[in-house]
């Protein structure tokens, strides 16, 4: 019988020290020398600190800074904690709101916030749905150019700027499509907000 056992015992041993331990380590220095930026968090630093992830949404809600798209995250209401209340991209608990299409309770969200946006001054009908849709994680990092350009002419003005000095840096920090096939045109949220601060 132990001639038997010997070997498998000695081949879980091997693996368990092969696949959990030495790829593992192998692969976080690889990614370390490779791919530094990424392998650190993707951390956007800025005068020496770090003040967020290029791939955590962070939520802006001052007119001066471009939006993100809505965050369907909630948290535990501090005042009664058998209820739960609206968490905005709040990265310790990422969830979707799982409402599906037929959730009378999304309808009416998302009817509120076209109404919002309409009478902010957006054309009936041009809303883009990253506007007024969540994202699976409640932490989407980048928006559509489309939202982009709807929120640029509120930016310009509360920072006082010509709209074509605004439209032009949303234009220049659009991402394409990976490998001009994956994905769509995007703008990175913090980056952009960033970049809008630099702006004089």
């Amino acid at each position: 019988m132990l001639t038997h056992l010997r070997p498998a015992v000695s081949l879980v041993v091997l693996f368990t020290l092969l696949l959990g331990l030495v790829f593992p380590l192998l692969f976080v220095g690889l990614g370390s020398v490779a791919l530094p930026f990424q392998a650190g968090g993707s951390l956007i630093v800025r005068d020496g600190h770090p003040i967020g992830s290029a791939l955590i949404g962070q939520n802006f809600t001052s007119d001066r800074y471009v939006h993100a798209r809505p965050s369907a995250i909630t948290g535990t209401d501090p005042k009664d904690p058998s209820k739960t209340v609206p968490t905005p991209y709040d990265a310790s608990s990422s969830a979707p709101s799982n409402l599906g299409p037929t959730a009378k309770a999304l309808h009416d969200r998302v009817a509120g916030d076209v109404a919002t946006l309409e009478k902010a001054g957006a054309p009936a009908g041009t809303i883009p749905m990253d506007a007024v849709t969540t994202s699976g994680s409640g932490l989407d990092p980048d928006i559509s150019p489309a939202y982009a350009a709807l929120q640029a002419p509120a930016v310009a003005r509360a920072r006082h700027l010509p709209l074509d000095q605004v439209q032009a840096l949303f234009a220049r920090m659009t991402r394409g499509r990976v490998l001009g096939i994956i994905g769509e045109p995007r703008l990175n949220v913090l980056r952009v907000n960033l970049a809008l601060d630099e702006l004089r």
